[in-house]
């Protein structure tokens, strides 16, 4: 059965978007989803399915909206897709928790550079369906404007890398 990564946006521990990983494996079984499981708490999802890629993004983002009285975005990635966003890393020798790929639905705009804004000499690349940021050093003080990522969630290259293996085994 194929193996899909879903991973929600805007989901963490506490304050707002807060969802229990128990809660979020609850639903996605209830929702028929097989061998269900998450990493680390911020929505980070692995899951089995039948279904197509939009068919398993539809039924979490229902179910989703249920549980949290609002709409909650997810983006999905096939076992094979996640690991060719792994292997697709432009900065494979940069540290790899500065290291940030911005999921999108979509592949990014053919005008993804327009606004975007890197004062402390933040790399941004372009692929597949994703935004792969490079911070340095500067990550926790950022000021990066990145408009075509606005719609999207990051993970960083070490979550990227785990969920990889995951899908995988």
């Amino acid at each position: 059965m194929p193996v899909f990564v879903a991973l929600l946006r805007a989901v963490n521990v506490g304050g707002t978007g807060k969802l229990p990983m128990s809660d979020l494996v609850a639903m996605a079984t209830a929702a028929g989803f097989k061998r269900v499981r998450t990493y680390i708490a911020s929505g980070n999802l692995v899951l089995e399915s039948q279904h197509a890629e939009q068919q398993v993004k539809a039924t979490l983002e229902k179910a989703l909206a249920r549980y949290a009285g609002k709409p909650v975005g997810v983006m999905v990635r096939n076992a094979e897709e996640m690991a060719a966003v792994l292997d697709a890393n432009p900065f494979p020798d940069k540290a790899p928790n500065r290291t940030v790929v911005v999921f999108l639905d979509t592949p990014p705009p053919a005008g993804w550079r327009d606004g975007v804004l890197a004062p402390d000499g933040e790399e941004v690349r372009a692929g597949t369906r994703e935004l792969y940021i490079h911070y340095g050093e500067s990550m926790a003080r950022s000021k990066l404007k990145l408009p075509a990522a606005a719609k999207g969630t990051a993970r960083n290259i070490n979550t990227v890398s785990r969920l990889a293996a995951m899908a995988r085994d």
